[in-house]
């Protein structure tokens, strides 16, 4: 949730209840911020440590992402760890040429909460959840996944390769789009006049409008959830597929709050749920490899509009176990030596390497679930898998890298319409 078009939720927004010492910085609009070099235009979004506002850089005449951190201790050390990681990936890539987010600023902001750290960032388009939800989760065109596969394992080779930083939560929310999907929603393509001051009467954001607006939206929402229920008879399944054609495919990799260099570790829980690697689960220790992993279920989930693991807690087991058994389910039973060796193994598995609580497994081959369910024809199943598999290895050290999987045939076949967009990037990668 660093630079997006539209990154937080419309439905909902941060409450004022943090807007308080050591918590959020309250914004006007046309509040000035770095002597005034940047002035806030509105809001983006927001996350449990920051908020994000479109920005107008005055110096460069250019709009940017202004994340804006809580101003509490714990906040602002995570922002000076998450700077660190942004100017060492910015340094290695002054052509801004690796699919990564780009930091162009940071300072330290005063106001009556405190002292807030704040990052300026180029402005980015939607991030990839929002794509699957505009694409009312029917699944994008393999040549759209192919596209976005190579902008983001350039990334990640770019990451692992030349720098060492292990990203540790890679997820659709975190991938974004260059452009934005609805041209309105940009501020270039919509031709928006920059604001250079603060409106008459410009109200605090986290005052009393904010209160109301949620009250509003909350109205809203009982609406739509009496509507929704009304339609859950089919709901999204009836409304025909959107067609992509026109939003540019090419996207960043973005929030690196919770990055790592891989020889300096600093967590054993890491990655969203839907997106954790086996040995995160396990507790055995973990690489570049779990990158990978969150990878390759993003690459599901944008050619089928499903997550591939969604699991849930269970009587008499835990998300945790229901996650493993999910696994195990399409890849196939785990290796013993994999399943009692790490620190948690004990937790879920006996000493013969079988799930303690959920005992009867219903095996399903990936190939078979495309072409059963996501109705794929069988030869995109087996092309597709061919490359997604290894990367879904319960093995780590056994998954290619983002390397070794730029190389693979699936990535470079060739799109009716001719070479990619991303096609330079990979001619310049340098294996």
């Amino acid at each position: 949730m660093s630079c997006s078009s539209s990154s937080g939720s419309e439905e909902e927004d941060e409450g004022v209840d943090s807007y308080r010492k050591g918590g959020y910085h309250a914004v006007r609009i046309g509040d000035p911020f770095a002597s005034g070099r940047y002035i806030a235009q509105r809001k983006l979004g927001w996350g449990q440590f920051s908020t994000v506002w479109l920005a107008y850089d005055t110096q460069a005449s250019k709009y940017v992402a202004l994340k804006i951190q809580k101003s509490a201790q714990q906040f602002a050390q995570a922002a000076v760890h998450e700077i660190e990681v942004l100017c060492a990936i910015a340094d290695g890539d002054p052509s801004n040429s690796k699919w990564v987010v780009r930091l162009i600023d940071h300072f330290k902001h005063s106001g009556p909460n405190g002292h807030h750290l704040c990052m300026v960032l180029e402005f980015l388009g939607d991030n990839l959840l929002q794509l699957i939800k505009f694409s009312r989760y029917k699944g994008l065109e393999l040549n759209k996944v192919r596209e976005i596969c190579k902008c983001v394992l350039l990334a990640l080779d770019y990451l692992h390769r030349e720098l060492g930083i292990i990203h540790t939560d890679l997820k659709p929310e975190n991938i974004l789009l260059c452009s934005t999907i609805d041209p309105a929603k940009d501020p270039i393509r919509s031709g928006l006049t920059p604001i250079l001051e603060r409106p008459e009467g410009g109200t605090l954001n986290g005052g009393s409008t904010m209160i109301e607006k949620k009250l509003k939206r909350r109205a809203k929402r009982a609406v739509a959830n009496i509507s929704g229920r009304r339609d859950s008879m089919g709901g999204e399944a009836r409304k025909p597929a959107r067609c992509l054609d026109g939003i540019d495919m090419r996207c960043k990799v973005v929030d690196f709050g919770n990055a790592c260099w891989a020889d300096k570790r600093f967590a054993e829980e890491i990655q969203t749920r839907q997106y954790r690697a086996p040995e995160v689960i396990l507790q055995s220790g973990y690489s570049f490899s779990v990158d990978m992993w969150s990878f390759a279920c993003i690459a599901f989930e944008l050619a089928t509009g499903d997550m591939m693991f969604a699991p849930k807690t269970g009587e008499g087991f835990s998300e945790d176990e229901d996650h493993l058994a999910l696994m195990m389910e399409l890849l196939g039973k785990m290796p013993r030596k994999i399943a009692i060796g790490g620190a948690r193994s004990k937790d879920f598995f006996d000493r013969h390497g079988d799930l303690k609580r959920i005992r009867r497994l219903k095996y399903l081959p990936l190939d078979r679930l495309l072409v059963t369910k996501y109705k794929f024809a069988e030869t995109d199943a087996r092309e597709f898998l061919g490359f997604l598999s290894p990367c879904l290895d319960i093995s780590p050290e056994k998954r290619p890298t983002a390397q070794q999987c730029l190389l693979h045939p699936w990535l470079n076949l060739k799109s009716s319409d001719g070479q990619s967009k991303v096609d330079d990037g990979m001619s310049k990668l340098k294996i």
